[in-house]
């Protein structure tokens, strides 16, 4: 059995575990922080916390990483993932919001390294499998649109007193449960060490990050991200405002989800095919899309296009960003360029997470998908000049 075959479906697992808590934690976490924070302008603060947690995590997870092991950096992961999950739950309990956010906090810790899956199957396979290797750990996230908010609706009132304090009792167990899958994972030698000396570590990471397709890969993972997370953490609470039941609120985060990971299963084969840069192209239109169905109303049907077509906006772009960032570096140069780009996109992701709620609270629906529009032109101009730079060339 190759390392295609038998380290991909694993990490897919472990990826559509990950995602499962996110989209869980996506549709419930804005919620709860409404019902515990005493200024409800902080309601996304406990998923911005986990943010920035996974930003701050980023670089020290992959430098650990490349001295540990992939597989010992995950199985790690994995402990800070269920404590946070244990924490979240008490805390809600005990209506006590600042151990909610801590709970939230160690889960952030746990998808700085969880981000890594992706990296972990592109590095472990040939060069002409790497774009599908990204896309098939990312087609694992289909299992979270069923799963996560789904899980967050079945388990909102097993306890009556502390509404989701189960759905976060069911988010350790997920964290669990991919501790067991990375048990079986065997992934091949560092390339590191088959390549260059210990005390090689390649070229400078300035003169890395400025190669103009590392320059678009990390604008458009970071923009596409923030983007995406921007509209997506506003959701549940302007549902909430326009008193729609939960219930249809997690049916609008389960096609957002799908939305994100169904076109996995063949956006590698688009990217072989068509390019990675249109194929990127593609995706920054179709956020336009998103923003034009948000603006147009506020209909049940607008919401689920909408979040739909923003979902696989950030398919196609991050997908093609990882891809495109997989040709800028030498295997020696992979943690640092890796940790800069994750550091990058979580900077803005926890950024995007914490101004919604606020943005959303003070000024409304329409004013959050109106800041998407300035994110959406530099990502459209970015990439058109990626275009206008030539063949893009792997480096290693």
């Amino acid at each position: 059995m190759n390392s295609f075959q038998r380290n991909v479906p694993l990490l897919a697992i472990c990826q559509a575990l990950m995602m499962s808590g996110a989209s869980l934690i996506i549709a419930s976490a804005a919620l709860v922080g409404f019902e515990l924070a005493e200024n409800r302008s902080w309601a996304t603060l406990p998923l911005a916390v986990q943010f920035i947690a996974t930003m701050f995590t980023t670089i020290p997870a992959a430098l650990l990483m490349e001295r540990i092991g992939r597989k010992q950096g995950f199985m790690l992961a994995c402990i800070f993932g269920f404590s946070g999950g244990i924490f979240a739950t008490f805390g809600i309990l005990h209506h006590e919001f600042r151990l909610f956010t801590f709970g939230t906090l160690l889960v952030g810790i746990y998808n700085g390294f969880g981000n890594y899956y992706r990296f972990a199957a592109a590095d472990a396979v040939n060069k002409e499998y790497k774009s599908r290797a990204v896309s098939y750990i990312m087609a694992g996230g289909v299992v979270a649109a069923f799963v996560g908010p789904n899980l967050a609706a079945m388990t909102r009132d097993l306890i009556k007193t502390a509404p989701f304090a189960a759905s976060f009792l069911a988010l350790a167990g997920l964290y669990f449960m991919s501790f067991v899958v990375l048990a079986f994972l065997k992934l091949p030698a560092n390339p590191i060490s088959e390549s260059v000396s210990d005390k090689s570590t390649g070229r400078p990471l300035k003169v890395i990050a400025a190669q103009p397709m590392f320059i678009v890969a990390l604008i458009c993972g970071m923009l596409g991200y923030g983007v995406m997370v921007l509209a997506m953490t506003a959701t549940p609470l302007a549902m909430h405002h326009l008193a729609y039941p939960f219930s249809k609120t997690s049916f609008i985060i389960q096609w957002h989800v799908l939305g994100m990971f169904a076109p996995a299963f063949f956006t590698g084969h688009l990217i072989k095919r068509y390019g990675v840069l249109n194929i990127m192209l593609a995706g920054g239109i179709l956020g336009v899309v998103c923003l034009a169905v948000n603006l147009a109303g506020n209909s049940l049907v607008h919401f689920w296009a909408a979040l739909f077509f923003l979902g696989v906006s950030w398919n196609f772009l991050f997908i093609g960003a990882t891809t495109l960032l997989t040709e800028t570096y030498h295997p020696e140069e992979r943690a640092k360029a890796q940790a800069l780009n994750d550091f990058a996109i979580f900077t803005t992701v926890a950024l995007s997470s914490l101004s919604s709620g606020a943005l959303q609270n003070n000024y409304g629906w329409r004013v959050v998908n109106l800041g998407l529009l300035p994110l959406l032109v530099v990502i459209l101009t970015v990439i058109i000049w990626g275009k206008s730079r030539g063949r893009i060339e792997p480096i290693s």
